[in-house]
């Protein structure tokens, strides 16, 4: 700064020769940047411009100007020499301005506009004594989001500052702004539970009873009570405390289910109630669930209730009703109780409910690992010891081209002879479906011995696999020799009438077959958990040569024995098709996620030397992606796949999409920076960022006018109430097609254009999130699986002040800075972090299992619609001390 002095009083004038610069100021992690006591500065009392409003800065339109007066007071008896008052520095640059006179308004007359006078700093001047001041400062925002500026009075000697925040918002983020303070309930308010042990039975659902002539019948597996009291106590269990070995196998893995089970538990009855009434609906009974339309809680087809007429509650011998969720609507369920029930019904007689989980999922686990301690070392613990028997094969594609590597993984397939297993690892976009459908149709060619079981995580996946293999025109599946075998929870009008054919269903409900029907199948396809009814059906190990686990990446072991443990031998072959880089196993419990439920039966195979090391004939590592853009697919490629991935888009040169809003046409990535911040409302734990909502409605407004069709977009969001907002803006502008959802939503899925709406806006919730793995920071799975499922334009959403916090996304952000592919508010300053590691096999500790979203996949995988959360994941050793749930929670419950 100079000082330059005209002659008289009047035109002495500072000069700025340079501007400052504060940075980013995040007002949510440290409030006191903007607090102040004036009385303990100095002579004269400065007042806080634009002060904070239910502690938050006070919001703009953008495009209006937004005013605050600044008075300066000398309580003084002798005067006081003001030398400057200049804006230092301000983000975005120029948007703020200072004036003696108050800015003229709507109303203010020309002349009035013609003489108004504003700049970035104020001349020198004397405040005589009791005099007060009146400084006006301006800001006029051309763009969303925080803006920053910092005043700098310097008074005789000494000089002080003031920092100034606006909000700058467009209609569409000030219309999602909530007039409902968040707050926790409180835990005391929650309902006293009344004992369930004897209860008046309830009727099953009849797609619940899927049949009644098994085999072999699923045991109850109930939970010990000693162990119970032990992890009650957060305990660990012993067997916890060891080595994982085929001696403690079942035990190992039995406990870490229990540990599971008691969180589920625990979990349910969160959610209990008091006081409500149900209405009748025919022979069912409607029960409203506040926070049900956002899945808090998550509730499934299965799943159990307890109720207790109000007046009965203080009878300890009167014994509450059992009831089943038949249904779940938008915001209640439907229930079936017994006949005692409804006859004893009265409309609008209050109850009090208890709910509880359908445990036949979890059953199904504990008989897995209990079967699975009879497998064969070459299976649970594989190694080069292991010997693998081979013959010779050779083939002829029946799909279309084939490279290399799935020439090679088909090959070994054919040539197999029992265990251990063979893993095609495939990172995103490689053809591991493709390879995989081809290897089937290449074993039901080769003869009538051969039988095929093909098990996936998902409804949806496992559907697609019987499109794959039933519409392929060079090997016709017989079809009487395919079942597509459903859960009886799965909803009729859920499969399409071409895939209806090759299921097995009486009334309109999907049953298992009978043992002499289903025995003369040759490819059955199922989902992990259903693959249970053909053991229990009564079909023994060693009827199928071959077992294929597609998406093993997500199954977790126990899921992913359902189907090895109790139908192979030593001559079967196992085929894992996954990615253990992208998004593992969804556990509930984080205490039972760090001791290795979160670790699926794939990656703990690649702590094998043969596996780890990558041996052909062990595992064929896919390279070749055929889906995304190059610049979209390099940077994945380097941080998590040794730089190994080859771009095979064809049409990366030639796209039929030419994207506007690229301000470099030859990289499709763009990122915007937006400083919004992070809110909740009313009692609902979720984030949500309303300029990043805005600013992504807005990108996909400008994108549907292309020739993009709305179906062709997805946008990813790590919180279910980031997930709503935007889904309600987006129907109100009638675009509908645009799927919007989380990581766990996408995986396995591609779209043409995929947004991300990163939400955090402020340190102290991002470090949060990094110490409990929420969100995507912090994450790099998640990071991985949202960075890979755009083909033609990937367009990120965040604020670069906190994205940078994180190494992987600190390189996305210096991607597209360098690349002339930024947009938005000013970058922070380039720091060099800590070059983010290969995430080589097997994954260090700190990588292991699934890493905690809002959402997880829902704990009936065959109702995959229904969501909920896991818990947040930490690594260590001990159980750490619980915290209050909405501190960690991102809403999906």
């Amino acid at each position: 700064m100079e000082l330059t002095r005209n002659g008289d009083w009047d035109q002495e004038f500072t000069s700025i020769k340079e501007k400052g610069d504060i940075g980013f100021v995040d007002y949510q992690d440290d409030i006191s940047v903007c607090s102040y006591n004036p009385t303990d500065e100095g002579p004269v009392i400065i007042s806080v411009p634009f002060p904070f409003k239910s502690g938050k800065p006070q919001s703009v339109l953008v495009g209006e100007r937004a005013v605050c007066p600044i008075t300066l007071e000398n309580p003084t008896e002798e005067p006081i020499q003001l030398w400057a008052i200049k804006i230092y520095s301000a983000k975005p640059d120029n948007t703020f301005t200072l004036s003696l006179q108050e800015p003229p308004t709507a109303d203010s007359d020309d002349e009035y506009r013609q003489y108004f006078i504003e700049n970035f700093f104020i001349r020198e001047r004397v405040l005589r004594a009791g005099e007060t001041l009146t400084v006006w400062l301006s800001c006029k925002p051309q763009g969303m989001g925080q803006h920053t500026a910092a005043v700098h009075f310097d008074v005789e000697a000494e000089r002080f500052e003031r920092v100034a925040l606006l909000l700058a918002e467009d209609e569409v983020s000030r219309s999602l702004a909530s007039s409902r303070p968040y707050f926790r309930v409180p835990r005391k308010n929650r309902p006293q539970q009344f004992s369930a042990e004897s209860y008046v039975a309830g009727v099953r659902p009849l797609n619940g009873r899927n049949a009644t002539y098994y085999k072999n019948k699923l045991p109850d597996y109930k939970i010990p009570n000693e162990v119970r009291e032990l992890i009650q106590d957060k305990k660990v269990p012993e067997v916890l405390q060891q080595s994982l070995g085929r001696k403690n196998y079942a035990q190992f893995f039995t406990a870490l289910l229990n540990m599971e089970e008691i969180h589920l538990e625990g979990e349910m009855r969160c959610y209990d109630m008091e006081c409500v009434t149900m209405k009748r609906r025919g022979p069912l009974f409607a029960l409203e669930v506040p926070g049900l339309a956002e899945r808090r809680p998550s509730l499934v087809y299965g799943d159990i209730v307890f109720a207790k007429p109000v007046s009965d509650t203080s009878d300890g011998k009167t014994r509450p009703y059992q009831g089943y969720i038949c249904r779940v609507e938008a915001d209640e369920v439907l229930l079936s109780f017994s006949r005692e029930f409804e006859t004893c019904y009265k409309n609008g007689c209050p109850y009090n409910v208890q709910f509880s989980y359908n445990r036949v999922n979890v059953r199904r686990l504990y008989q897995a690992v209990e079967l699975a301690q009879r497998l064969g070392q070459d299976i649970l613990f594989p190694s080069y010891k292991s010997q693998r028997k081979m013959i010779k094969a050779s083939f002829k594609p029946v799909t279309c081209k084939l490279n290399e590597e799935q020439m090679h993984a088909v090959g070994t397939i054919l040539a197999c002879r029992g265990s251990p297993p063979y893993v095609i690892y495939g990172p995103p976009g490689t053809g591991k479906t493709l390879t995989l459908v081809e290897a089937v149709l290449q074993v039901y060619s080769r003869g009538k011995d051969t039988r095929v079981l093909i098990c996936a995580a998902s409804n949806s996946a496992a559907d697609h696999i019987l499109e794959r293999l039933v519409g392929n025109n060079a090997v016709q599946v017989q079809e009487n020799e395919i079942l597509r075998l459903n859960a009886g929870s799965r909803a009729y009008d859920d499969v399409t009438s071409d895939n209806l054919r090759f299921c097995y269903y009486e009334e309109s409900v999907f049953k298992c077959p009978h043992y002499s029907v289903l025995r003369r199948y040759r490819v059955i396809i199922s989902t992990y958990s259903s693959a249970s009814f053909i053991h229990a059906a009564g079909i023994n190990r060693g009827h199928f040569s071959h077992i294929f686990l597609d998406e093993a990446g997500q199954a977790s072991e126990p899921e992913a024995m359902v189907p090895v443990s109790s139908l192979c031998n030593g001559d079967t072959v196992i085929v894992l098709a996954g990615d253990p880089m992208q998004l593992g196993p969804v556990v509930y419990s984080r205490d039972a996620e760090s001791y290795g439920l979160g670790k699926s039966y794939l990656e703990r195979l690649f702590e094998a030397d043969c596996y780890y090391e990558e041996d052909e004939m062990y595992v064929m590592k896919l390279v070749r992606n055929y889906r995304c853009h190059p610049v979209i697919l390099d940077l994945p490629s380097k941080l998590f796949y040794n730089g190994e991935l080859l771009a095979c888009k064809e049409d990366c040169q030639s796209s039929k999409f030419e994207f506007d809003l690229l301000p470099n046409k030859d990289f499709p990535v763009i990122f915007y920076g937006v400083q919004g911040c992070d809110e909740r409302e009313g009692n609902n734990p979720s984030w949500f960022n309303r300029f990043e909502v805005s600013k992504v409605v807005e990108i996909i407004s400008e994108l549907t006018l292309s020739n993009l069709n709305e179906s062709e977009i997805g946008v990813i969001t790590p919180y279910r109430q980031q997930v709503t907002k935007i889904s309600q803006v987006l129907e109100k502008s009638e675009i509908r097609d645009v799927k919007v959802g989380s990581v766990e939503q996408f995986q396995g899925q591609e779209r043409e254009v995929m947004i991300v709406s990163s939400v955090r806006s402020t340190v102290k919730h991002s470090d949060f999130d990094k110490t409990y793995c929420l969100g995507f920071l912090s994450n790099p799975k998640r990071f991985n699986v949202a960075m890979t499922r755009a083909k033609s334009l990937l367009v990120i959403v965040g604020n670069p002040h906190i994205i940078c916090k994180d190494t992987n996304w600190n390189q996305v952000l210096w991607y597209c800075a360098d690349n002339n592919s930024y947009q938005g508010c000013p970058l922070p300053e380039r720091q060099d972090l800590e070059e983010p590691r290969e995430m080589d096999l097997p994954p260090s500790s700190d990588t292991n299992g699934n890493w905690a979203s809002e959402e997880g996949i829902s704990r009936e995988d065959e109702n995959e619609e229904n969501h909920t959360i896991p818990d947040p994941v930490q690594q260590y050793n001990p159980i750490p001390t619980p915290i209050p749930e909405d501190e960690w929670s991102d809403g999906w419950k």
